[in-house]
């Protein structure tokens, strides 16, 4: 079948691993069953992937991606949640210190079929298209939680996400939008500022730019790049959500003003299969559906890569098969 995977990791250079060709049928192990993809999407993980941060050259090769929308064994219209917990865990599975997403262990979802836990599928409803539903179980899953479960948005909170372009960013303007929140984005890009300004945030501003008021919230995603820019922007009490750190760790954790000002720092983790079901009755419910950037066939991936790689984008990178 056609996949997508990584052959070899460099650090320096992650499209030099990555290759398109054949790879062998899923071979689902008890308690599995196989997937038929009808899209899928990239995420940063495919490229830290590729790096070598989670995967070792003992796995290679490797089918890539987290992310699918298909038909399971009986034809029904299914999204796949990549977060795989250990078969005793039970409760909360972004807190099982033994999870794995797809394309850590086992095949990932770049790939005409990709075998799962059956108990990680989830419903698709006919409202969501198989490209918009493939965005949802990393990037906007993400989101969901760094907003509700982990900040705990509430309507007319003041919000800020730091780098509003790429997929997690994307979905936290558009969610909060939906929940009623303030939503102030920051980017270095005027284009991109303004992309955040038509999916409905309040204002926009230049990176680092000092704001006209604290906020109760932000949503951190960047790391070393923006981080002492977070905790500035915070109210006394406020809570600072960080899910990812692209641009690197933080030289300065600001700690003295953290405990000053009483600020809460907190860690978010993908998401729930409880949650992404709650996503996916959002966007039923409000009309709301991922930005899409570019949509591909698989067989062009290496384009979508590319496109990540550089930053050249403004929501997600879809692939069709």
């Amino acid at each position: 079948m056609l996949a997508v995977f990584a052959s070899s990791i460099d650090r320096k250079d992650p499209l030099s691993g990555l290759t398109v060709g054949e790879q062998p049928e899923p071979d689902p192990q008890p308690g599995w069953t196989t997937v038929t993809v009808k899209a899928a999407s990239l995420n940063h993980h495919d490229l830290w992937s590729l790096r070598g941060v989670g995967l070792g050259e003992d796995r290679l090769p490797m089918i890539l991606g987290c992310d699918a929308a298909g038909l399971d064994a009986d034809g029904n219209e299914v999204i796949v949640h990549s977060v795989i917990s250990s078969d005793e865990w039970r409760g909360d599975e972004t807190f099982d210190p033994r999870r794995l997403l797809l394309s850590e262990k086992d095949p990932g979802t770049l790939a005409e079929r990709v075998a799962v836990p059956a108990r990680n599928l989830v419903p698709k409803p006919p409202e969501l298209s198989f490209e918009e539903a493939a965005c949802l179980p990393t990037a906007w899953l993400t989101a969901y939680r760094m907003l509700f479960t982990r900040g705990k948005v509430v309507p007319g909170m003041p919000v800020l996400v730091q780098g509003a372009a790429g997929g997690v960013a994307t979905a936290l303007v558009v969610l909060a939008v939906a929940a009623g929140a303030r939503v102030w984005v920051t980017s270095r890009s005027e284009d991109k500022r303004a992309h955040a300004l038509s999916l409905g945030a309040e204002r926009a501003f230049e990176s680092g730019e000092r704001l006209p008021e604290r906020v109760d919230v932000v949503m951190e995603t960047v790391g070393k790049a923006t981080w002492e820019h977070s905790i500035r922007s915070l109210k006394p009490g406020g809570t600072l959500v960080v899910s990812g750190a692209t641009t690197g760790d933080a030289d300065s954790a600001q700690l003295s003003r953290v405990f000053f000002l009483q600020l809460s720092v907190i860690g978010s983790t993908m998401g729930t299969r409880e949650e992404l079901e709650r996503l996916v009755r959002l966007c039923v419910e409000k009309g709301v559906r991922p930005q899409i950037d570019k949509t591909l066939p698989l067989a062009s991936a290496r384009e979508g890569f590319e496109a990540m790689l550089t930053g050249d984008v403004a929501g997600k990178i879809v692939f069709t098969v």
